[in-house]
């Protein structure tokens, strides 16, 4: 319902608006399942350059908004990532599992933070996850040596901020409120 003004241009209704429920909840986990799409997009490569991207956004979400993907997110959304990656099935669900826990206690144990905090925990939980994930693969038959994830370790980590920009980005769009009609 749009109001005319004395001067005849429209004002927008501020009263009965508020964000669509179906938007807020859904977006983040659409928005993490095409981060784990992306990879294969852009690039097809015999080593790995690019960064893991649903697992950045992940991660992002996680220290964006703690308490909207719940514990168990990191179960479903890593088997998705698992059916894309490349790596063993069930790589990507234990791993984001456990960064889900690690994520947790660190906004338990450190409930003010800045960016540079952010910043190291993201890069600890990046490092980690691409090594292991190296691991799992090497020792379910792969032989790649330690130094071929390097140019992907650092892409991630260079790449991070402005993943947690993206979803900065994402989150404003999910709490945009829309007219509700009666």
């Amino acid at each position: 319902m749009t109001l005319l003004s004395g001067n005849d241009t429209v004002v927008r209704q501020r009263i009965n608006r508020r964000p669509s429920r179906m938007i807020a909840n859904a977006l983040p986990w659409l928005v993490v399942m095409l981060g784990s799409l992306t990879p294969g997009w852009l690039l097809i490569a015999s080593a790995p350059v690019l960064p893991p991207m649903g697992f950045l956004i992940f991660v992002a979400w996680r220290q964006l908004r703690p308490g909207l993907l719940p514990m168990w997110a990191g179960l479903p959304l890593g088997l998705f990532d698992d059916l894309f990656s490349g790596s063993p099935f069930g790589t990507a669900a234990l791993l984001w599992s456990v960064s889900t826990i690690v994520l947790d206690n660190v906004e338990a144990r450190l409930p003010w933070r800045n960016f540079l905090t952010e910043w190291l925990v993201a890069i600890g939980l990046i490092i980690a996850y691409i090594v292991l994930c190296l691991g799992v693969a090497n020792v379910a038959g792969a032989s790649a040596p330690l130094q071929v994830i390097v140019p992907q370790v650092v892409i991630s980590v260079i790449v991070y901020p402005l993943v947690g920009r993206f979803v900065a980005l994402m989150d404003r769009v999910r709490l945009t409120p829309f007219l509700v009609m009666r």
